[in-house]
């Protein structure tokens, strides 16, 4: 893999080392946080793991699922000087994504994001760490219809600590070229996306937004720019109960897959393809060795992914079908 020639400043934060369930506790006003999730103010709760309590700052986060979910994503804002020796050691703002209906016992999409993300580290190491945790959340205002739930959810790694792992920055910009990015982290990304049939990203900045690209962090490492995929609940392999696709792309579900990569380097491609496929049986893996998800969600994942990797058995007919489909 490329990536052998990339050199680590340091391993991963201990949050993010660690594959076990996190059993946290999230005290504080729920209530007024859900009701007021257009302001984003931060409001006060104590997070609780491992037996320490963390005095943090709290305010949701997202755009469609704030506005289609009963639980928006949250931002958890840590004092980072009062995080030492402990799980949370070295971290600052941490991206929180939740479940999204209540009325869901068995959280299905959550774990089957989650398991997106770790699929993507198996075929590239600059993508996003994350760290499945367990909620028990109290809603010390008592409007809820129940005080307390317990649900999944999952933490991302900050994209700063992600770059910090490559002595590299993340790079804010209003536009990118193809000729700046990195060509064969570009092309997994592109693959990847058709893989788990992922149509919400692009190279172009998001409606309302003045930054690129659409669900897609650019950090540049030793000169050179690589594409960090992230939000995947749209996605055909998660197929999110409130996932529709964007009218623009003439597919009726989220689950009809549609190339969206850019024009690059043919060989590039082919070489994503080959890297993804060598690891098919890692990539099936993750999905049996996500705790919670039932036998059903885990056998309509590997079907999914399955009739992807029948379709790159023959590579050099999958790579010219994605050469007639790019987007220059």
């Amino acid at each position: 893999m490329i990536l052998l020639t990339l050199v680590y400043k340091a391993n991963a934060s201990p949050l993010f080392e660690d594959d076990a369930v996190l059993a946290i506790s999230l005290t504080g006003p729920i209530s007024t946080l859900i009701e007021e999730k257009e302001n984003r103010s931060e409001l006060p709760f104590v997070l609780r793991a491992e037996d320490v309590e963390h005095l943090i700052k709290v305010r949701v986060r997202g755009n469609s699922r704030l506005r289609l979910c009963d639980a928006p994503p949250a931002r958890l804002n840590f004092v980072k000087s009062k995080t030492k020796n402990t799980v949370f050691a070295g971290q600052n703002k941490l991206k929180l994504v939740t479940h999204c209906h209540d009325s869901d016992p068995a959280q299905a999409n959550i774990l089957q994001e989650y398991s997106v993300y770790k699929m993507f580290s198996i075929i590239s190491d600059v993508g996003y760490k994350v760290r499945l945790v367990q909620i028990s959340y109290s809603d010390t205002e008592k409007r809820l219809k129940r005080d307390s739930i317990v649900r999944y959810g999952f933490l991302i790694e900050s994209a700063s600590e992600l770059a910090d792992r490559f002595d590299g920055k993340r790079v804010q910009v209003p536009s990118v070229s193809l000729g700046s990015l990195d060509k064969q982290q570009a092309a997994k990304v592109f693959v990847f996306n058709y893989m788990i049939g992922n149509t919400d990203w692009s190279l172009i900045a998001a409606d309302g937004s003045d930054e690129c690209c659409h669900n897609t962090h650019l950090i540049d490492i030793d000169s050179q720019r690589f594409m960090v995929p992230y939000d995947f609940d749209l996605s055909g392999l998660v197929n999110a109960s409130y996932a529709r696709p964007d009218p623009s792309l003439d597919i009726l579900r989220v689950t009809t897959r549609r190339y969206r990569g850019y024009c690059i380097s043919p060989e590039a491609i082919k070489d994503a393809v080959s890297t993804i496929s060598e690891r098919k049986d890692d990539i099936l893996g993750v999905v049996r060795q996500v705790p919670g998800l039932v036998e059903k969600d885990i056998k309509t994942m590997e079907k999914y992914l399955g009739k992807f990797f029948d379709k790159a058995n023959n590579v050099d007919k999958l790579v010219k079908y994605f050469e007639r489909r790019c987007l220059g």
